[in-house]
């Protein structure tokens, strides 16, 4: 497998070079014509199908081995070699995959994260949001904005989660590109936080367990539980047969609005409250409290919203959760201290990572 674990620069560093290319990009659009400004923003939008296009057709795959001349290339994925050509043109201006001299075309920085057998993979990402499920719903972003609902019991006849519950085909694609949001997130957040200074961890709603799997491949001393739906990790047990980890991960099933594992001495919720709203999110909360003794730790992984007006993937992610959830939404941290407190829980420290994800830690109140 392809490594793609980069050092992570210090997060004042990133944040710094985040806010000048914000101000960059500010300037050029308050110094362009607003028709021309809005015209280009527009384009991101085909940008974004094009890249969709390049995962679908494997196109990065197909270049692993090295550079290959468009007619090579064309007949090695089954497309149309003018076609192809002109997707590239585009691709390759905005820096995704490169093309040499000699016409060839090949792999670069950017376009490593296509490949599918990276550690870091976004492949999966872009066919989800690249759909024509996920496509069909954006259209109705107006209408999600007009009720403040989701439109998926309009269009489907159900909320999304139980959707690609029932339709398995959308809901793995679904799972694998949640496993590639993950995979963003992980060296962050274990540069970020000791995880190591807990005996058992138990992660709700784990999914394929990418980052508790990391977390106790770096932590020899530590136990993990993965726990989420049996339809959801029901392929987990021979995934897990290779990882080195048998005897310290185990496998539970179950839904985390009922019960959860108990035992644990911390628990965490990735990327889960944001999918509910907060009379749901309370549900969890309650549920995972019931398991936990006053010395356990809750470690809520998700997107703190900032108060700046500056682009922020939050931002993005929050009319996501607008389409496609019964009530899910990004919060702010006062959103979610009082989330928490109304749960039961003590919001203890915020940590931010170099990712959009910050920890939110919590104990129990008593």
């Amino acid at each position: 497998m392809a490594s793609a674990s980069p050092k992570i620069p210090p997060l004042p560093l990133l944040r710094a070079i985040g806010r000048f290319r914000d101000g960059l990009a500010a300037l050029h659009r308050r110094t362009t014509p607003g028709h021309i400004a809005l015209l280009e923003l527009q384009m991101t939008g085909f940008l974004s199908q094009a890249i969709g296009a390049a995962a679908e057709l494997g196109i990065a795959d197909a270049l692993a081995e090295g550079p290959r001349q468009p007619g090579d290339l064309a007949r090695a994925i089954g497309v149309d070699e003018d076609g192809l050509r002109r997707l590239m043109r585009l691709l390759i201006s905005f820096e995704i995959f490169k093309q040499r001299r000699d016409g060839s075309y090949q792999l670069n920085g950017i376009a490593q994260a296509l490949r599918s057998d990276t550690d870091v993979s976004l492949r999966n990402l872009f066919l989800f949001f690249g759909s024509e499920y996920h496509r069909s719903h954006w259209t109705h972003l107006a209408d999600a904005v007009r009720t403040g609902k989701s439109v998926g019991p309009t269009l489907d006849g159900m909320e999304f989660f139980a959707y690609a519950a029932e339709h398995r085909e959308i809901g793995e694609v679904f799972d694998r590109a949640m496993t590639s949001i993950s995979s963003l997130a992980t060296a962050p957040l274990l540069a970020a936080y000791d995880f190591g200074r807990y005996g058992t961890i138990v992660d709700i709603g784990g999914g394929h367990g990418s980052l508790l799997i990391d977390i106790l491949h770096r932590q020899p001393s530590t136990r993990g539980i993965i726990f989420d739906l049996p339809e959801v990790v029901k392929e987990l047990p021979q995934q897990l047969s290779s990882s080195g980890l048998t005897g310290r991960l185990t496998i539970e099933t179950g839904s985390f609005f009922e019960a959860v594992p108990a035992g644990g001495d911390a628990y965490i919720l990735k990327h889960i409250l944001h999918d509910w709203s907060d009379e749901a999110a309370g549900r969890i909360l309650r549920s995972v409290r019931a398991a936990m003794d006053a010395e356990t730790r809750l470690l809520i992984i998700d997107i703190v919203m900032p108060a700046h007006r500056r682009p922020h993937p939050g931002k993005f992610i929050d009319l996501e959760m607008l389409v496609n959830t019964e009530g899910g939404r990004e919060r702010t941290q006062d959103e979610l201290g009082t989330l928490l407190s109304r749960s039961g829980f003590v919001l203890t420290r915020v940590i931010p990572t170099a990712a959009p994800d910050s920890i939110i830690e919590a104990h129990p109140a008593w």
